[in-house]
């Protein structure tokens, strides 16, 4: 007659049947949090890099000068206002006339872009929505943070179309979108930037009641833009506690400047839901290749 297994026995099989069950669901979870992650990191990445590219695009197209019109640029006329502008720590609407009117910010004072342009003979030149600008007329591609229907920020781009204002959603997940301006500050101008400016600087170095304030604006100055673009993920999908300090233009920058809002964003002061997103910042430079003042 064979025994059957003892009390004790039973009691160890089963106690290591639970250590292994419990490994193993540790291992999936685990497993699963680094996918998550890993897909959070792969659509973050191509949403900034996608952003960035349309953004520097844009402010390429700035002060393009059609010459192969037959009549003279209207950009040449020292009254045009400026292909550059923009608003420190704001947001705007999209049915609103250009950025005339500024509204609260949103996401650590994130800024606005405006940027114009003339349209091209040959239907190229095309505004921050992929429409065709027509020759002799000026378009817009306006990049600013807004909240979508849920409230995630969302950086948008604006453009005036044929039936009016329009705005799209370039990406999601924005937690800050900062602007500096390169300004070439010397008399007279050498296409140089000698500092970089938020745009709340720039515009206190304009007297807008100034009758030549077209002529003279600083914002026809700006020879370079900074862009920094930080983004997170949708979820908390990160298995560390790091507390990160992101410094969008720098540390240096950051350190002094306090007063720009969002150049320095710490995860530590974010929300619980929103510590452990996977997060990426972006930065790039673009000059302004043509003479606008």
């Amino acid at each position: 007659m064979k025994a059957g297994w003892s009390i004790v026995e039973c009691m160890i099989a089963i106690s290591l049947g639970m250590l292994v069950t419990l490994l193993a669901a540790g291992l999936l979870q685990a497993s699963s949090g680094n996918y998550r992650n890993h897909n959070d990191q792969q659509w973050v990445s191509d949403g900034g890099r996608a952003a960035l590219g349309l953004m520097a695009q844009a402010i390429r197209q700035g002060a393009y000068l059609n010459w192969d019109s037959e009549l003279a640029p209207a950009e040449l006329d020292p009254d045009t206002t400026s292909s550059i502008d923009g608003r420190d720590a704001a947001s705007i609407s999209q049915s609103s006339d250009g950025i005339s009117k500024p509204l609260s910010p949103v996401a650590h004072g994130s800024d606005v872009l405006a940027l114009r342009f003339v349209g091209a003979d040959d239907g190229a030149t095309v505004n921050c929505g992929g429409f065709k600008v027509a020759s002799g007329t000026r378009g817009w591609s306006i990049f600013y943070v807004a909240a979508d229907a849920n409230g995630e920020p969302e950086l948008r781009c604006k453009y005036r179309g044929a039936a009016g204002w329009g705005a799209d959603a370039l990406v999601r997940g924005v937690d800050s979108f900062q602007v500096l301006y390169g300004v070439d500050t010397d008399t007279p101008m050498d296409g140089v930037p000698n500092t970089y400016l938020n745009a709340s600087a720039v515009r206190a170095l304009d007297d807008p009641g100034d009758p030549d304030f077209n002529r003279k604006t600083f914002w026809k100055r700006v020879r370079s833009v900074k862009l920094a673009l930080l983004l997170h993920g949708t979820t908390n999908s990160r298995a560390d506690t790091v507390d990160t300090q992101f410094d969008l233009f720098g540390a240096a920058y950051a350190d002094a400047h306090p007063e720009d809002v969002g150049v320095r964003v710490q995860e530590g002061s974010l929300p619980p839901a929103e510590r452990l997103r996977a997060r990426r910042l972006f930065s790039l430079t673009v000059a302004v290749r043509n003479r606008d003042g």
